[in-house]
């Protein structure tokens, strides 16, 4: 094969690439000679045509009129085009504002001249001003955009780029031209765009800057074998999530690298670009638009309080951190037991809100001198209850330390709120806890009973928010998945029927927010998690998105459920029933009546088993939550 051709283009030196190394000033002074060439040219040109190319016609006079004012003129045309910013424009983007600007300028040069050959009593002919205007133009838009026309000849006949991808674009509107209009521009991009997809019937058939628009979305997979398409990007900022997910449905249907253009704000404040594009995420695939909740509205309840937050350095608590310190809270205080989650919410905070009140203290819910002191220091008039160990397969390795955490954190911390006079205390729980088949749900199951009972003790109002999983918190599956996809596979997936409810952080968060203004004491809130999604297809859409085919590329492999995994999660124990609020999204549980007296002796008895590291912890806490599995591997 000969490649000669192809490597001595790709060692050709373009005249904009010297352009491209040559420093700023020296453009300009390059443009500005050349400006001045441009008078000189035009002057004398105009002249010419008047007289109809013969020289033996022009008058002296005018040739002499031409000289005196030529460097008044080039003066004048310096000084106005510095003033019209043609010599500090970038003309590698240059457009209709740009163009505008050259007419602008040369037509005030234009007038101007008229009126100094009156003032130094010039004679030339009255067409010679509107020639000059008309050549001027003509040669000033050579100049300013003749980086253009060399780029548009180097991409099209004697590219830089070693290799290319195909592209196409979903989205024929003003944010798909834009980043046809970079990828054309930046000889950095390896990527050109080979064809457009539009569902409007106007646009369809036509051409974007040499691209055609070849159809709606039933001609992707078409157009994907037909222009040998390797890298999708849709370029809708406006579109819903419903229609995002169909479109990523058809895409994944083929072996392209899918990416997607992250919303309306990079228009507005024109930062389109290739840089802005970002993977399709798991919140694109799950079909939904985003739970907006008006916290402005809810948030009043905690507006100029102090209010505390244990496990705040953890993905939720972190996120309660900062919504928290959008709404005017008077004081927050963090607590933590990770010195390195404690120092990077704070220094984040510090940096975000430098008005903000702000203490963040190192501490273990399970130290009951310690969470006494800090109650009776700080006064909070609301808790907000995160620390917690989650991981169900480490917990059900050791499970003494989920239930002296768990439990008796929440115990500790629930009472020393009680003693001081906290108004609303809101535990963090999780559907794990209905019908547990780990020591972790089971654990946060009693914390819920521990909610209900201090409820009646204390004059706090005390309650608990129960949800899913969250999407891209420590320890989730999203993460893993996209780790073991870098190191080239396999993906694992604990068995190819198991399910899950998903929700984002900042979605959890708000609706835990919002929980919290609905508590009078006693309630367990269960939050609307949306449609269940299977694990396995979360796994196949996010090695299709990554460019990758299953199976070939990456493969899937099953390891079946981890010691108290279940293959799909509830909300809600059968007996609890539900109740609506006003937000259709939160829901609250009628709570289980239980012997309050005789839990707190299980209680008591339960402290007592842990601190010794009992090895009959689980049947213990089963005595406490009847609806508590355990395998026969734990017996």
């Amino acid at each position: 094969m000969n490649t000669g051709g192809k490597q001595d283009r790709e060692k050709r030196i373009w005249p904009m690439e010297l352009v491209n190394d040559t420093p700023l000033w020296v453009r300009a002074v390059m443009l500005l000679l050349f400006d001045a060439l441009a008078v000189y040219l035009s002057s004398f040109l105009a002249l010419a045509i008047r007289f109809e190319f013969d020289l033996s016609k022009i008058d002296t006079m005018c040739i002499d009129s031409v000289y005196r004012y030529l460097v008044v003129n080039v003066l004048c045309t310096i000084v106005v085009f510095y003033l019209f910013r043609l010599y500090t424009s970038l003309w590698k983007y240059a457009s209709v504002q740009e163009l505008c600007n050259i007419v602008f300028a040369v037509v005030t040069t234009g007038v101007l001249q008229l009126i100094g050959m009156h003032l130094m009593q010039g004679v030339v002919p009255r067409s010679y001003y509107v020639l000059y205007i008309f050549l001027m133009l003509f040669f000033e838009i050579c100049i300013r955009f003749c980086y253009r026309f060399f780029r548009f000849f180097r991409n099209e006949f004697g590219s830089t780029r070693k290799s290319t991808s195909n592209v196409m674009v979903i989205g024929a509107g003003d944010a798909g031209a834009a980043i046809l209009k970079e990828m054309c521009l930046s000889k950095y991009v390896t990527q050109q765009v080979r064809c457009f997809i539009d569902d409007s019937t106007a646009k369809q058939g036509k051409y974007i800057q040499g691209c055609p628009v070849v159809g709606g979305h039933d001609k992707i997979l078409e157009a994907v074998e037909e222009y040998q398409i390797e890298k999708i990007i849709i370029a809708i900022p406006t579109a819903a999530k419903k229609t995002i997910r169909k479109l990523v449905d058809i895409c994944q249907q083929t072996d392209c690298e899918i990416r997607i253009l992250p919303g309306t704000y990079q228009l507005i404040n024109g930062e389109v670009s290739v840089s802005q594009l970002r993977e399709v995420s798991i919140e694109d695939l799950l079909g939904r638009d985003q739970i907006q909740v008006n916290l402005e509205e809810i948030l009043g309840y905690v507006k100029g309080e102090t209010v505390l937050v244990t496990g705040g350095g953890g993905s939720i608590g972190s996120e309660i951190c900062r919504q928290l310190a959008k709404h005017e809270v008077g004081r927050l205080i963090i607590v933590d037991i990770y010195e390195n989650n404690a120092y990077e919410i704070q220094q984040e905070l510090k940096h975000d809100y430098p008005e903000l009140n702000l203490e963040v203290l190192i501490a273990s819910v399970r130290n009951t001198n310690r969470m006494n002191m800090i109650m009776e220091t700080y006064r909070p008039a609301v808790v907000y209850h995160a620390a917690a160990h989650k991981h169900v397969p480490l917990m059900e390795d050791s499970p003494n330390e989920a239930i002296k955490n768990n439990v008796f954190g929440t115990f500790k911390t629930a009472q020393a709120a009680g003693r001081n006079g906290v108004k609303r205390f809101v535990l963090i729980s999780t559907d794990k806890a209905v019908n547990p088949t780990n020591i972790m749900g089971a654990s946060k199951r009693i914390c819920e009973m521990i909610i209900q009972t201090l409820n009646n003790q204390y004059k706090t109002d005390f309650v608990a928010v129960r949800f899913g999983n969250v999407l891209g918190s420590n320890g989730s599956v999203i993460p893993l998945f996209k780790r073991q996809i870098a190191a080239g596979g396999p993906v694992t997936v604990t068995h190819p029927d198991i399910i899950r409810y998903f929700m984002t952080i900042p979605e959890a968060v708000s609706l835990v927010l919002q929980a919290g203004a609905y508590a009078k004491g006693g309630e367990i809130f269960v939050l609307d998690m949306g449609e269940s999604v299977k694990i396995l297809d979360l796994a196949k859409n996010l090695i299709r998105l990554s460019g990758y085919k299953v199976g070939e590329d990456i493969e899937i492999h099953f390891t079946g459920l981890r010691p108290g995994e279940k293959l799909y999660e509830e909300l809600l124990m059968d007996e609890e029933g539900l109740q609506d609020t006003e937000n259709q999204l939160i829901h609250i549980g009628k709570p289980i009546d239980f012997d309050e007296e005789k839990f707190l002796n299980q209680l008591e008895e339960l402290g007592n088993a842990t601190n010794k590291d009992s090895q009959s912890i689980r049947r213990m806490v089963q005595k406490i939550v009847p609806t508590y599995v355990i395998k026969k591997d734990d017996l």
